[in-house]
């Protein structure tokens, strides 16, 4: 099963798999709405890891980092919704209503799973079968109806959201290995390759790599490598020039930086700075 349709800047995918493959930790620009349905899966967005349950919900905005981690061949099955913030933002700023509060309001990494009720869910399920039923039988009007069923579901979404701001249940990664999460974010701009993080932590490389693999699900240098990507976007956005980015975010070398930045985010940090 996979339905899958983009219209008026959000992409909406339902998809069922039976073998499920193996996904790296990513970051775009686009917001997501993640529900999952079945499967074996962890979900780790930044620091923390989730294990899913059937009805367990995820958002993550532009700059968290996040991937799933299957545990076995189950099937799998989710529903996916991206879609561009600002495409969202017009249709309720005439009504003075923060549609976006849910992914903005909130440490970055924190707060990701929102907690629903069974009302709620039921709710959530029920839009999820119209928008399903809207690419199925499309027809005059579609557009609008979509993004009609989208604005409730986020109003939901974000209504859930202030009920309970506690934490929710999540594995965190092994005690070993948060201090080095933590020192990775604090100082992008520093050395970190693999020998200064074991003179800085008095590890041995080779166990912290493999410690990172098991626990993380990639290597040291591609999880520090988006970070720091994740970064320069932000800097992109906030107005620094592509050459402030590309230093404070901790690339030394300026044609590496224009080339990562273009193959990860799709375009060269020029282009991106005058879109934002």
């Amino acid at each position: 099963m996979h339905i899958a349709h983009e219209i008026a800047g959000v992409q909406y995918i339902h998809k069922r798999t039976e073998q499920p493959y193996k996904m790296d930790f990513h970051l775009h620009d686009r917001y997501e709405v993640y529900f999952f349905i079945s499967g074996d899966v962890h979900y780790l967005i930044e620091k923390k890891v989730y294990p899913l349950a059937y009805g367990d919900l995820l958002l993550m905005n532009s700059r968290e980092l996040h991937k799933p981690t299957y545990r076995s061949h189950t099937p799998y099955e989710n529903i996916v919704i991206h879609f561009d913030p600002q495409a969202v933002e017009r249709y309720a700023a005439p009504y003075g209503y923060n549609l976006l509060k849910c992914f903005h309001d909130r440490p970055q990494g924190e707060h990701n799973k929102i907690q629903l009720l069974p009302q709620q869910l039921e709710e959530l399920l029920a839009l999820y079968a119209k928008m399903d039923g809207l690419f199925s039988r499309p027809g005059d009007g579609s557009e609008l109806l979509l993004m009609t069923y989208f604005i409730e579901l986020l109003v939901l979404l974000n209504r859930a959201f202030t009920q309970n701001l506690s934490p929710l249940p999540s594995s965190v990664v092994p005690e070993k290995l948060a201090p080095v999460l933590d020192f990775i974010d604090h100082h992008l701009d520093h050395n970190l390759t693999l020998e200064a993080l074991e003179q800085q932590f008095f590890m041995n490389r080779y166990y912290l790599s493999r410690l990172f693999r098991q626990s993380i699900g990639s290597t040291i240098h591609e999880y520090i490598l988006l970070k720091r990507i994740a970064y320069a976007k932000k800097l992109l956005h906030d107005g620094h020039n592509v050459t402030d980015a590309c230093q404070q975010s901790g690339f030394n070398d300026y044609s590496n930086f224009i080339r990562m930045f273009k193959r990860i985010v799709g375009v060269p940090p020029g282009q991106y700075r005058k879109q934002r």
